[in-house]
């Protein structure tokens, strides 16, 4: 039988903490949110390795070392408006920390309804950030998610600012694709 709590307490002092999240409000949720509720029962002994765990076809759980350094990179304050694209336990951990989140984990994971945010967040690799989801930032708002042309990927922050959109990559990362983000194959030579 797995212990759960002393798991999660071990994957935020081995994995989250030791990678350099210091914002205590992504340690402390990380700390009580109950990963393996998230993934079939089936796979609930892997919520807190240093792994991805799919909780459905095409998405999965990042690696809680990714997930922290990501949700870190975001400077979450409460009371952000934030939206969690393909991000059950990313969701969880900003509601846990005091951000009022919405989850958009349908089949159009683009189609987000002209609303805007302060916070976006996605848990998978896309080739590219859809203009749909830099879009959706408020005035100062910040996309993180990891974009990914090969076996490495980058972890990027996007921030709406007065005059546009600043882009910079934070950590390599290599999460799954989501699916229907991955590159469009062609030929080179």
């Amino acid at each position: 039988m797995v212990d759960f709590t002393a798991a999660r307490l071990n994957m935020v002092e081995s994995q989250v903490r030791t990678n350099d999240v210091t914002d205590v409000r992504v340690q402390d949720a990380m700390r009580v949110i109950p990963r393996e509720t998230l993934v079939p029962a089936g796979r609930a002994y892997l919520a807190y390795a240093d792994a991805e765990v799919e909780y459905a076809p095409g998405r999965a759980l990042m690696a809680p070392r990714d997930i922290g350094k990501l949700l870190h990179a975001l400077a979450i304050q409460p009371g952000e408006k934030a939206l969690a694209i393909a991000a059950p336990y990313g969701a969880a951990v900003l509601e846990h920390a005091g951000l009022i989140v919405t989850r958009q984990d349908g089949e159009d994971l683009t189609a987000l309804g002209g609303e805007t945010y302060d916070v976006v967040i996605v848990e998978g690799a896309v080739a590219r950030a859809p203009g749909a989801w830099t879009s959706a930032l408020a005035p100062g708002g910040r996309l993180g998610v990891v974009e990914r042309n090969g076996p490495v990927g980058k972890a990027t922050l996007y921030t709406r600012t007065e005059t546009g959109l600043a882009r910079r990559e934070v950590f390599d990362a290599t999460p799954r694709y989501l699916a229907g983000f991955e590159p469009e194959q062609g030929f080179a030579f």
